[in-house]
């Protein structure tokens, strides 16, 4: 068993231990957030490929009883697996799950690390999450449920200098800044919003945090704006966020299209690749 990340989206960034991986998988079991360029054309043309992603928000994802059950069966029949994630295998992923069926039933497994969503966006972006005089740590959070963070939390989140990068946090934004404007956050600090890292699809959105209300930030013309951001969208919070104007590389789309195809449009292909 393979447990390997993807990348954030674009395939050249794919691993090349990854890519060995696929080219000899006898199944691929793999989330919503990979690139189709991955799987038609770096997996074993004999593979059977099974879509297991999730879409929370839309109420379309595979329940994690289910891809445990997967990743059992072809296992325990002696198939190369590889279980195929978006971005890097152990950063706000399941992978507890998995590797908890995987040693109940003595399957032996391998880890492969994939670029992280943070990292890939911040470089997309021309972000340095790091930086002298800037910031000289990074946080990676999540605030998809209010209960996840206390009050005393946010009030340290506000007056950190760390570099703070939100993953699955886009829809409560509104919130999240708001939080951070009570407990007093720096008038130095910005705030990106970066819509499908890394793909061609790629938008950043961005602004001094205290100006975040009244700017372009909070909604465009094409109607993206707070829960309405395309996914996956990545929050990055800090002062080597007012970098992102002098050293931005890639141009925005000025797409609202989505790179990665809806759950329920992901379908199991071995006919056709084979």
């Amino acid at each position: 068993m393979i447990l390997a990340g993807a990348g954030p989206g674009d395939p050249e960034l794919l691993t090349i231990k990854a890519l060995r991986w696929l080219r000899q998988a006898d199944v691929v079991i793999t989330d919503r957030l990979v690139s189709d360029i991955i799987l038609d054309e770096y997996v074993n043309k004999e593979a059977l490929i099974l879509h297991v992603g999730k879409e929370c928000r839309k109420g379309a994802s595979t329940p994690q009883s289910t891809i445990n059950e997967l990743l059992v069966e072809y296992a325990l029949q002696g198939k190369l697996v590889v279980r195929l994630k978006g971005g890097d295998v152990s950063i706000f992923s399941n992978v507890l799950d998995e590797l908890q069926v995987l040693t109940e039933h003595h399957i032996p497994y391998e880890i492969v690390p994939g670029i992280t969503a943070a990292l890939g966006a911040a470089a997309y972006a021309g972000i340095p999450l790091t930086a002298r005089g800037y910031s000289t740590a990074i946080r990676f959070l999540t605030w998809y449920k209010q209960e996840i963070l206390d009050e005393s939390y946010w009030k340290e989140l506000a007056q950190t200098s760390d570099t703070l990068v939100f993953y699955m946090s886009a829809a409560p934004l509104d919130e999240l800044v708001g939080k951070l404007l009570q407990h007093g956050i720096e008038k130095d600090k910005w705030l990106a919003v970066i819509e499908q890292a890394t793909t061609p699809l790629q938008n950043v959105l961005s602004c001094p945090i205290h100006e975040y209300r009244r700017s372009g930030t909070q909604a465009t013309d094409d109607g993206r704006g707070p829960g309405n951001y395309v996914s996956p969208t990545l929050i990055i919070i800090g002062k080597v966020v007012a970098l992102q104007e002098t050293f931005r590389w890639l141009p925005d789309s000025h797409s609202a299209t989505s790179y990665f195809k809806p759950v329920e449009n992901q379908k199991i292909k071995t006919e056709e690749r084979a």
